[in-house]
């Protein structure tokens, strides 16, 4: 009943009411739809077929099926993906300031130079 090429009415869904044709019979109960509407996958009782046929292979291109819908003079506008939008501007992460390692000086040494610098305090003060 509803072999690849046969034109039907979609009865059921968001595309209601728009010719489509029957582009490959999946299972018994799902058939593949294109036309003026995106190409997927439909329940055959969302469809109501008309007594036409339309001349294209099992799989058949988006390009062919549109040639076959210009020669039954319905238009079809073929939609194109949109365009991305300029990008929207990022912001950059500062960049953390790296610390610099401290050299771990031995507690001897440190007492040392505490030792000398007492020294020097004393000397430069007489």
């Amino acid at each position: 009943m509803l072999d690849v090429g046969r034109l039907c009415i979609k009865i059921a869904g968001k595309d209601a009411g728009k010719m489509v044709v029957v582009v490959d019979k999946v299972d018994a109960t799902f058939v593949l739809i294109d036309g003026p509407i995106k190409r997927k996958r439909c329940n055959i009782n969302h469809l109501e077929p008309l007594g036409q046929e339309l001349k294209i292979k099992k799989g058949a291109s988006r390009v062919e099926i549109v040639k076959e819908f210009k020669k039954l003079g319905v238009d079809i506008k073929d939609t194109k993906r949109k365009e991305k939008k300029s990008e929207k501007p990022t912001r950059k992460r500062e960049e953390k300031v790296k610390k610099e390692k401290v050299k771990k000086v031995p507690k001897v040494e440190v007492e040392k130079a505490a030792k000398k610098t007492k020294e020097e305090a004393k000397k430069s003060g007489k």
